[in-house]
């Protein structure tokens, strides 16, 4: 053998030996698999020759997706060229996809410089709220909404609420109305005012309103402070020819009946009118034996007849020593009760009859939405709730405060019947500019064990909204992340937390909590979120499966993180929206 066929079977002995040191046989072929995910179709698998590529694809569609390229992993960590990446092993490739929103990034940098704000008192102070209403300053003090009492008619939502603080006597009733919920208009002074000389009224407490042949009737809460009143709450009337004006009745009030066996829990009136019976039902909110109870009344048009009905709800658990603002309506074929229970939530029981008998009650959103009554504009029910504040902005410790923001969120009737609140589409929609991420790409994936794991992905702006989506595999929480004081130790997290079935505000990196409500999520499942803050407060949503309101102070300015702990979280999707 010639010297130079010697040498050529070297070197194909060398390489054929380097092939099988490399555990990939020149010879050898692999499987490629293509996984698009469970809402695409599917893509043949492919036998691929060691060292060549994978044939090109066609990627099946997904209906409000749009597919961004192929990963060797489920993390979408490592990306995949199929026309340059050459196959030495059996492959799985996975499909990275976003959600179609149909946009495009801008960067207009017209953003309030948070950076002069050094403590979240001045934060809060610089805030300008236009959709999370709150009152104008008095003076050198900020007033509150508590209690809202909502009325509709003729396209425009009057929402009278208890104002607390400024030029407000003891809790007086003020109006605020709007079209949208997106902007308000304020009306400066007192719809009903406290007696300033005593008497039942001497403090105004939660009524409503109700048309009556033309006429508009208040009813309110007349509460009494003073040892001399034998009753310290009644109900009261005013009436008006528009919703914007009343007049105390003077001479007219409703007691509670004596089988009550107490003369000091009795309030909250929630009015309804029937035009076939000519009748006005009342429903108020008192205590007997100890227990909660919701009571029935009903009442002639004129309002000279008056009869009592009898219990229609009891907090049986006796959980509770009032159930405030309660309010009945009927979605569909389902008639609903909705009340709060202090330091809790907003409840809801459901029924077949407009009042009663009520299954068990069921929660909806968390503590820091308070007194929501509804108020429905033919086509669709909202909630109007306030946004439960800190007396103390600077407190890392609770958020307990009464009164604060106006907050309005639709409600939806699932197919079983159930509740969940939504965000209001005209608010979503007022979101219209995108905003560039901190990261690249708009999926990410955090995979964490007994630590916290975080990704600066969004910033803080005064007001802005964010949605993604998620699926997870593990146990443990996952979420938002916010800097408070740039002190890790001390970040405040919207977090979810699959084996507990709970949405949580936490403060102190989790180690406190402030709120929460329940939802029930799967792995391996994919779910969408969505968030909206303005100033201080905000609503994070698990879309059509639960919301939870908070109240971060000190955080704007700063960036938003995603985080994990303990649990490996797939976030894709993921976008950020400020208003032009």
């Amino acid at each position: 053998m010639s010297s130079r066929r010697r040498l050529l079977a070297l070197v194909v002995f060398a390489c054929l030996w380097m092939g099988v040191m490399c555990g990939c046989s020149l010879f050898a072929e692999y499987t490629v698999q293509f996984n698009c995910g469970s809402g695409a179709g599917d893509i043949p698998a492919q036998t691929v020759k060691a060292g060549q590529t994978a044939e090109p694809v066609q990627v099946p569609e997904q209906e409000g997706y749009v597919f961004e390229g192929w990963y060797q992993d489920a993390a979408l960590t490592q990306p995949w060229n199929l026309e340059t990446d050459k196959v030495s092993s059996n492959l799985t490739l996975y499909a990275s996809w976003d959600r179609d929103t149909k946009d495009e990034i801008s960067n207009v940098g017209n953003d309030k410089d948070f950076s002069t704000f050094k403590t979240p008192g001045s934060q809060e102070a610089a805030y300008d709220y236009r959709t999370f209403f709150r009152p104008s300053v008095d003076g050198i003090e900020q007033p509150y909404v508590g209690d809202p009492m909502p009325y509709y008619e003729d396209g425009i939502y009057y929402i009278y609420y208890l104002k607390d603080g400024g030029d407000s006597y003891n809790h007086s009733i003020y109006l605020t109305t709007t079209t949208d919920f997106l902007t308000y208009t304020e009306y400066d002074d007192p719809i009903l005012e406290a007696s300033r000389s005593g008497g039942q009224d001497g403090w105004i407490g939660t009524g409503s309103v109700v048309k009556v042949n033309g006429s508009y009737y208040f009813f309110y809460t007349g509460h009494s402070d003073s040892v001399t009143m034998e009753y310290k709450e009644k109900i009261m009337v005013a009436v008006g020819s528009t919703p914007t004006s009343f007049e105390k009745m003077e001479g007219w009030e409703l007691t509670p009946p004596e089988e009550l066996g107490q003369k000091t829990d009795f309030r909250d009136p929630q009015a309804y009118y029937d035009a076939q019976s000519g009748t006005i039902t009342l429903t108020v909110t008192a205590s007997q034996e100890g227990k909660a109870r919701i009571l029935k009344f009903t009442l002639s048009e004129d309002l000279q007849s008056v009869k009592y009905d009898g219990i229609i709800f009891t907090d049986e658990e006796g959980e509770f020593w009032n159930l405030e603002c309660s309010d009945t309506f009927q979605i569909g074929d389902t008639w609903y009760l909705t009340y709060s229970a202090q330091d809790d939530t907003l409840w809801y029981a459901t029924a077949s009859t407009p009042y009663g008998p009520y299954g068990e009650p069921a929660r909806l959103d968390g503590k820091l939405f308070y007194a929501a009554k509804h108020v429905e504009n033919g086509e669709n029910c909202y909630m109007v709730g306030w946004a439960r504040r800190s007396e103390s902005v600077s407190s890392t410790s609770d958020v307990s405060g009464w009164a604060g923001n106006l907050v309005v969120q639709k409600l939806v009737q699932n197919q079983n019947g159930s509740l969940v609140l939504t965000p209001v589409e005209t608010l979503v929609e007022s979101f219209s500019l995108r905003r560039p991420l901190s990261v690249k790409e708009t999926h990410i994936a955090l995979s964490s064990e007994s630590l916290y794991s975080y990704q600066d992905v969004f910033h803080c702006y005064e007001s802005f909204l964010l949605s993604g989506e998620f699926s997870y595999s593990g146990t443990g929480s996952f979420g938002l992340s916010f800097y408070y004081n740039d002190k890790d130790d001390k970040k405040k997290l919207i977090s979810i937390s699959p084996s507990d079935g709970k949405v949580q505000l936490q403060f102190n990196e989790g180690n406190t909590l402030i709120a929460e409500t329940a939802v029930e999520l799967m792995p391996g499942e994919t779910y969408g979120f969505t968030y909206i803050q303005e100033g201080s407060v905000g609503v994070f949503y698990l879309d059509g499966k639960a919301a939870l309101t908070v109240r971060l102070y000190g955080v704007s300015g700063k960036p938003i993180q995603l985080f994990a702990e303990q649990n490996e979280v797939l976030f894709t999707s993921l976008r950020q929206y400020t208003k032009p």
